[in-house]
């Protein structure tokens, strides 16, 4: 039997349960694309989000088991991939330290914080403004300085630090307005 991008999920993950090396690579081909492009929303470094990928991937491949066939396989995947993007950035913690501001807000609370789950966070970073949100990525999951960042995208230094400035005023809002609503 062929098996590629074109082959139905049924059979590849059938395949796949038998540790098929073309079926693993067929499905690997045909949701690379949208988890690549997934991971490209969080990270601009390309060889960052092709490991993350990978790693997800690799995951999906040792779990394939546990896919009921409830939903789509595009959306089981697009969550164990998802998990991988969260670990990678929830090494140290250092992330999400740096995205909660560098700083303590006083409008958030510690139990806000403590209770507000990593992928939550993730989830509330794709709702900022899109310049404020580039700036965001730049700076918090790349590392640039602000020169590097307003060099990269043609913006002053100034503006750049408005914009993450913005973002994380935003992310706070967002913050306050899930916990409103959990707790509400």
């Amino acid at each position: 039997m062929k098996l590629d991008t074109n082959t139905s999920d049924e059979i590849l993950v059938e395949e796949c349960l038998g540790n098929n090396r073309r079926a693993q690579e067929a499905l690997y081909k045909k949701y690379f694309d949208s988890m690549f492009a997934m991971c490209l929303k969080y990270t601009s470094n390309r060889d960052v989000a092709l490991d993350i990928v990978n790693r997800g991937m690799l995951r999906v491949f040792k779990k394939i088991e546990k896919f009921s066939h409830k939903g789509s396989l595009e959306g089981w995947i697009r969550k164990i991939v998802f998990h991988a993007l969260s670990e990678f950035f929830k090494k140290d913690n250092r992330y999400r330290e740096h995205v909660l501001l560098n700083y303590r807000d006083e409008r958030l609370e510690n139990r806000v914080l403590d209770n507000l789950y990593y992928e939550d966070l993730i989830d509330l970073i794709r709702y900022l403004p899109n310049s404020s949100l580039k700036v965001f990525k730049l700076y918090v999951l790349e590392g640039y300085s602000h020169n590097e960042i307003a060099d990269k995208i043609g913006i002053s230094e100034g503006t750049s630090k408005w914009h993450l400035s913005n973002a994380r005023k935003k992310l706070i809002e967002l913050i306050e307005k899930q916990y409103d609503s959990n707790v509400g």
